[in-house]
């Protein structure tokens, strides 16, 4: 319990001491992961403050025999490492729908809803690009026939257009 807590408190110490970099107002790109995120997803990012910003993520998915969506938004907190290079962690969750045509059966849909953490890199170009590569962690919450109760590690990579 003592290890844990003086691991807070550097940590906390860190973060404070970190120095911003001011974030531009507004990001529209691609977040690009594995399926867990739905696959490609459109994200828009909003600065709130120097530092704080919140991202928003649309994916979906379409084929044969399933279709789904997922919506995700995320508070981000926004860190300068050196130059253009940033780190950023955030919280936040989202909903999302699917459904599968069962050939020979019934059609299943599931709406489930989910938390997730938030965790990266990013760098600021020059030119108004912004690419991220960032990790993050989600734990949803629906029908247990779809497994959607389970934690999962969505890794991605976010081409941005600053403006």
């Amino acid at each position: 319990m003592k290890k844990l807590f003086l691991l807070s408190v550097a940590v906390l110490g860190f973060t404070f001491s970190a120095s911003a970099q001011e974030i531009s107002n507004n990001a529209i790109g691609l977040r690009l992961g594995d399926s867990d995120g739905f696959g490609a997803e459109i994200s828009y990012q909003h600065a709130l403050g120097d530092n704080n910003r919140l991202e928003l993520d649309l994916g979906w998915r379409d084929g044969k025999n399933y279709d789904g969506f997922k919506l995700a938004g995320l508070y981000q907190w926004v860190w300068n490492l050196d130059g253009g290079f940033n780190w950023y962690a955030g919280a936040g969750g989202g909903l999302g729908s699917f459904s599968v045509n069962v050939p020979g059966g019934s059609d299943a849909t599931d709406t489930f809803i989910f938390a997730a953490g938030d965790v990266g890199i990013e760098y600021n170009f020059d030119i108004p690009l912004l690419l991220s590569l960032d990790f993050r962690p989600e734990i949803g919450f629906g029908n247990d026939n779809f497994n959607n109760n389970d934690l999962d590690f969505d890794i991605a990579l976010g081409i941005r257009y600053q403006f």
